[in-house]
């Protein structure tokens, strides 16, 4: 029987998956993936880190909506969101801001702490000696 905190971690886990599949398919689709490795680049990163970013939000975020690892993958990721925390640091705090301010990277950095803590929740694939599970 799965009680509120279950779903509340479901959701958080869940919703935030989601957005970081759309923020890492952004950066293919929209930016494209040489826009976004110019972009790192730009920034005084190596472009190898864009690469890296991509595929981390989208089978982070991939892993995040099964359940899969949810504790690992919610700590992975905070690296990721602090980077991006950096990046818009010099825009102001409002995320509205021209170039997007620090706000919500900061704040989605926190949900994914509050994600590790509470780990999976309800409807996701565990680990079992046969293979995935639902629980």
């Amino acid at each position: 029987m799965s009680s509120n905190t279950d779903y509340a971690a479901l959701i958080l886990r869940v919703s935030s998956g989601a957005l970081f599949v759309a923020h890492g398919l952004m950066k293919v689709f929209v930016f494209t993936i040489p826009g976004t490795v110019g972009y790192f680049e730009s920034l005084g990163l190596p472009g190898l880190l864009a690469y890296l970013t991509i595929l981390v939000e989208v089978a982070g975020g991939l892993a995040l909506i099964l359940g899969v690892a949810t504790r690992a993958v919610a700590l992975a990721l905070i690296p990721v969101l602090l980077g991006a925390t950096w990046v818009h640091s010099g825009n102001g705090w409002v995320f509205s801001s021209e170039g997007g301010g620090w706000e919500f990277p900061l704040f989605w950095a926190i949900v994914q702490g509050a994600v590790a803590l509470l780990g999976s929740g309800a409807y996701a694939l565990k680990p079992s000696a046969r293979g995935l599970a639902t629980a």
